[in-house]
């Protein structure tokens, strides 16, 4: 009797141990992707993700000039093939004797995709100091196994998120 019980024990460990590796066999898995970012005293770069299937985005938003621009890698061809630019000093209104002050971090937002573009999964955020504005970036995204026009960021959404101060 002893030895039939630990015979269905085992057969129950058995059997569970197939089951759970059948089961992760056939469970879809996703893909982790990271995003990175980095700074230094006068410029910022970040990667964002593009969309599904596509290489995640880079872009480096200067601080001195206030220009943002990116770029994403064709996965065929190895090359950047959709470029990405914009003045978002522009954008804040900042005052340019003030020194605006910049940060920027990548998201995901999964938005709409605009009329007959694929916009992009992933969105920049950029904050400024003196003006006390965080403004949300997205961008298009065309497979092409040759290099497009520069395409402008869109910016989409903003907050304030203190009052515009003179430093």
């Amino acid at each position: 009797m002893a030895g039939q019980n630990a015979d269905r024990r085992t057969g129950w460990l058995l059997a569970g141990l197939v089951g759970g590796i059948a089961l992760s066999y056939l469970w879809p898995a996703e893909n982790v992707q990271a995003v990175a970012t980095d700074r230094e005293e006068r410029f910022a770069i970040a990667t964002t993700d593009t969309g599904l299937g596509a290489p995640e985005s880079v872009f480096v938003l200067d601080f001195l000039t206030g220009r943002l621009v990116g770029a994403t890698l064709n996965q065929q061809t190895a090359q950047f093939t959709n470029f990405y630019a914009r003045n978002i000093a522009a954008d804040f209104q900042a005052d340019a004797a003030a020194k605006p002050k910049f940060v920027m971090i990548p998201g995901r937002a999964d938005l709409n995709s605009r009329s007959g573009a694929t916009t992009s999964a992933g969105v920049l955020y950029i904050g400024e100091l003196t003006t006390g504005k965080v403004i949300a970036y997205r961008f298009p995204f065309r497979n092409s196994p040759k290099p497009l026009p520069i395409q402008p960021l869109e910016a989409f959404a903003f907050f304030p998120f203190r009052e515009a101060v003179q430093e």
